[in-house]
């Protein structure tokens, strides 16, 4: 009697484990390369790693590629947002002067598929909300967000400038006093936590004591945070994801610059409350893309067909079909290679000669193939699609993701 009790008492258990309410937030810190992270004294990240992960992770998209991204900082944002790199989301600086708005934020998509769920953002910069995440415009689709605290570098009678930028670190305390506080009482589904003190010291002083003394500040308010989110799990029983990244890495010669593609500017990382990253996160080198797909699968939040066709990004936890793809094309066919990090299933083979998505219109893909995922490799005839541009995505049963071959034109 006593077996069966123990058994039934361990179903239940682990039916309201999965049945708990699921909340993530992500914060973005400013302008730390992974060599500088790994070196300084963080406790409040390193009890977070403790009880999750840590990897390193790339930004900048594809060196060389059709791909590559500047690692700037509202450009290495969007590539977060959108789970795509700059070629698509179209934000090349921090001007933001023509987001492409067809490639879907975390935000927006969440939105969408949950209206009645709340979305926050914690910010120093007005701009990430009005501009990347484009609340409010007609172009999102009139996304709006629910709570917001942000465009404190507008006031400047609470937050008087000076010279050495001292306010941005006080403007960074009280993002992250309002959000550990927002959190911990109103508990948002989805939040963006951004601050930006760090890439100040860095700009200003390059490797440094005062880089050190930013980033050592940085941990302290993603503690605060951390402590608000281990309340929710406590009092409200919810099961809460924290992603904590940065969106560019410093320069060899100074760390006081970036923008450009040596390895320590893409050089950034990944710390979460994830326990088991998945295989692909452990054998690959992941990229700032994975970071959307990743909260969208712990959200249980299906990506529509439009936005996993497009996104550059693959999820870090659960299984994974495809990843990795390459394209290549001679005598009028592709050879399309990919890995196979959880066996199991077929790969659909898509391709389109357009890319009218990104305007707003609507490629016809053709389906070429379909073969076992394990084969991790298919050679498919487009002697009937002649073009200079192939398009091409690859479906597996977990995961979808896209390449492109682009021709000398």
């Amino acid at each position: 009697m006593k077996q069966y009790l123990c058994l039934f008492l361990a179903v239940c258990w682990a039916a309201s484990v999965s049945g708990q309410q699921r909340k993530a937030v992500f914060i973005i810190v400013d302008g730390i390369s992974a060599d500088v992270l790994e070196q300084a004294q963080l406790p409040h990240l390193k009890s977070i790693i403790k009880s999750g992960s840590y990897m390193r992770a790339f930004v900048g998209g594809e060196k060389g590629g059709y791909s590559q991204t500047p690692t700037i900082s509202a450009v290495g944002y969007n590539s977060v947002l959108t789970g795509t790199w700059v070629n698509k989301h179209n934000v090349w600086d921090n001007d933001i002067a023509a987001p492409n708005y067809q490639y879907w934020t975390i935000f927006r998509t969440f939105k969408t598929h949950f209206p009645q769920k709340k979305t926050a953002i914690y910010s120093s910069w007005l701009d990430n909300r009005t501009k990347l995440v484009g609340d409010g415009l007609e172009a999102t689709g009139n996304l709006a967000i629910d709570v917001k605290y942000d465009g404190y570098e507008l006031d400047t009678v609470r937050f008087p400038h000076d010279r050495k930028k001292a306010y941005m670190e006080r403007i960074d305390a009280h993002v992250s006093e309002e959000a550990a506080k927002s959190i911990r009482q109103q508990g948002p589904d989805l939040s963006w936590v951004y601050l930006e003190y760090t890439d100040d010291m860095g700009h200003m002083y390059g490797d440094s004591p005062e880089f050190a003394d930013a980033i050592q500040k940085m941990d302290e308010k993603v503690g605060k945070i951390w402590e608000a989110i281990q309340y929710r799990k406590k009092q409200f029983k919810e099961d809460w994801l924290i992603v904590i990244t940065t969106d560019h890495g410093r320069d060899e010669q100074t760390g006081k610059h970036h923008g450009g593609q040596s390895y320590r500017q893409r050089s950034g990382w990944i710390i979460s409350n994830i326990q088991q990253p998945n295989t692909y996160a452990r054998v690959s080198y992941p990229g700032v893309v994975d970071i959307m797909p990743t909260i969208a699968r712990f959200l249980q939040l299906p990506l529509p067909q439009h936005v996993s066709r497009e996104s550059d990004g693959v999820a870090l936890t659960g299984k994974v079909s495809v990843a990795q793809p390459e394209v290549n094309c001679f005598r009028d066919a592709l050879d399309i290679t990919w890995v196979n990090p959880d066996p199991g299933g077929t790969v659909k083979i898509w391709v389109t000669t357009t890319n009218a998505y990104k305007t707003g219109g609507k490629d016809e893909y053709r389906l070429l193939a379909e073969v076992p995922a394990t084969q991790r490799r298919a050679v498919v005839s487009v002697k009937d699609l002649p073009s200079k541009f192939y398009k091409v995505v690859l479906e597996g049963k977990e995961n979808t993701v896209n390449r492109w071959w682009v021709g000398e034109k």
